[in-house]
């Protein structure tokens, strides 16, 4: 099976041309080319596949297997991987993702994508549509009990459900401890949850570290600094445009005020390009 590894803010998946190649058994797929000791290592699998909608579908599986409805750098990957390897001559052009259409805009130098703008549209706080198990129609800033301690968390959702708590230091946080157990508090999130930890350093830079449902800690995640900025902006910490720090480096994140929509704009590496043998394929 030929695939592509690739990393935008040291999230790295392995993307596969799905349009060109027959697959099977993705969720156990998925967990087979995830391992980082018996095979190729990543937060996960992104199939690139044909779409009867839009240019081209996204799906992606986290390392258990599950599949997951979003992810804004795999979004961004999969946008480079598609121009990068001729599948497209567009600089703007659609993605279909189960959280929705996705509308991409490249900045490209020597026929490569450099830079990638996505706008993933509108955040969802109508609790029904997260989900979140509450009478309320939205859960924002609201009190939740983990383990020894009490969190204010605002939840959202970008076609996959996360929520947002905010920090005094990320750095030093137990983001293992919390984000496990947030994630898995399902008499709340009936879905499970990604987890953002937040830390307001300024109206105009916030910095997080994300626990992502199905995966763990991973040094970047789109959506979560997305996420991140909504909370900071709805509770009026921060202006409607930042830069959000991960550890694996900063992304620009606006929500605009006029469309509703959010856009996040950043970049994707190819760390290479190989084949592997894959014993139940």
């Amino acid at each position: 099976m030929k695939f592509t590894k690739m990393q935008a803010y040291g999230n790295d998946y392995v993307y596969i041309d799905a349009i060109h190649q027959e697959l099977a058994k993705l969720p156990e797929l998925a967990r087979f080319v995830s391992d980082r000791h018996f095979a190729v290592g990543s937060d996960g699998m992104v199939l690139i596949c044909p779409s009867a909608v839009s240019d081209f579908r996204m799906r992606m599986f986290n390392p258990d297997g599950t599949e997951g409805e979003m992810c804004g750098n795999a979004l961004r990957s999969v946008a480079k991987y598609v121009y990068d390897h001729g599948f497209t001559d567009k600089t703007r052009f659609q993605i279909e993702t189960f959280g929705g259409l996705q509308n991409i805009e490249l900045q490209v130098e020597n026929r490569k994508a450099v830079n990638i703008t996505a706008d993933i549209g509108q955040p969802v706080l109508d609790t029904r549509k997260i989900p979140v198990n509450t009478s309320e129609p939205e859960f924002i800033n609201r009190p939740v009990r983990i383990l020894d301690r009490e969190f204010r968390i605002t939840a959202v959702s970008w076609g996959n459900p996360h929520c947002v708590t905010f920090v005094d230091k990320t750095q030093d946080f137990d983001v293992e401890t919390y984000g496990k157990s947030i994630e898995h508090h399902t008499e709340l999130f009936p879905n499970k949850t990604n987890v953002t930890f937040a830390q307001v350093v300024s109206r105009d830079y916030i910095k997080i570290r994300e626990w992502e449902r199905g995966t763990g800690e991973t040094i970047g995640c789109g959506t979560g600094c997305c996420t991140a900025l909504v909370a900071a902006s709805l509770l009026g910490l921060t202006h409607r445009e930042a830069t959000v720090e991960q550890i694996g480096g900063p992304l620009h994140v606006k929500w605009d005020s006029e469309t509703g929509h959010m856009i996040m704009t950043g970049t994707s590496h190819t760390v290479f390009e190989s084949e592997i043998e894959v014993p139940f394929l």
